[in-house]
């Protein structure tokens, strides 16, 4: 179960800042994010070959994350780490979130995702039949894990979303996000609710990134492992690897 926590304040500098933690067998193989498509800076999945969160260099960025009961690719369903890369095509993210909304939801596994630039963003859930449900991200913070975003019956939200809501928020002109790391990195019990999933049968979290947008700028910070143990560094947004 990955997790993404995304605040959006309108008339803040950076109306957009982003913390996710992806959670993964262990021994599915990935690279870490650089600029393996034209114009786009995305982690690698090496397995089927494409990612699970990405920005693009107009400001977009693209995340997915599975529905419970998901993990894995299925017989004739088609990856749905394509799903951010076709987003990320886009220039905008009403742009981005009308692509993903003319797909068959039936010719992938079930998946949430979020495409947001700085001017704002989008929920998408694919429930594998139908087209894809998109609905506008509202103000403040929206937190997104295997379910339904901002569900209170969910365990994960129910216990985090009040303490995100609760921490200051990101200054990424200053490179704080002190408060949300400390989140990103809890493992305190009880374990099947934390956001920093402790390797437990071959599964738990392999990477977190932290992502900020403003209408002329783009930050994206990324952990290759767990972030009670890997620092976060800066991803360049401007070359191939």
């Amino acid at each position: 179960m990955c997790s993404l926590i995304l605040s959006f304040l309108p008339t803040e500098a950076w109306p957009i800042v982003i913390a996710a933690n992806r959670d993964e067998r262990l021994d599915r193989p990935w690279v870490p994010p650089a600029r393996f498509w034209p114009g786009i800076t995305a982690g690698r999945d090496r397995l089927a070959g494409g990612t699970w969160l990405g920005v693009n260099h107009h400001g977009v960025i693209a995340a997915l994350l599975n529905r419970t009961g998901s993990l894995g690719p299925a017989p004739g369903k088609s990856s749905r780490g394509d799903l951010p890369l076709i987003a990320l095509r886009a220039t905008t993210a009403a742009a981005a979130a009308d692509r993903i909304s003319t797909l068959d939801a039936g010719s992938y596994r079930s998946f949430n995702m979020l495409i947001a630039d700085a001017g704002g963003g989008f929920l998408i859930r694919g429930l594998e039949s139908g087209a894809p449900q998109v609905a506008p991200v509202t103000q403040g913070i929206t937190m997104i894990t295997a379910g339904d975003p901002n569900d209170p019956a969910n365990p994960r939200i129910a216990r985090y979303k009040p303490r995100f809501e609760a921490a200051p928020r990101p200054d990424p002109s200053t490179n704080d996000w002190s408060g949300w790391i400390a989140l990103l990195a809890d493992q305190s019990a009880p374990a099947e609710t934390t956001l920093n999933v402790a390797p437990r049968d071959g599964f738990g979290t392999v990477s977190s990134s932290l992502i900020a947008l403003a209408p002329q700028a783009t930050l994206f910070h990324f952990a290759s492992g767990p972030p009670d143990r890997a620092a976060f560094v800066a991803v360049g947004l401007g070359a191939a690897p």
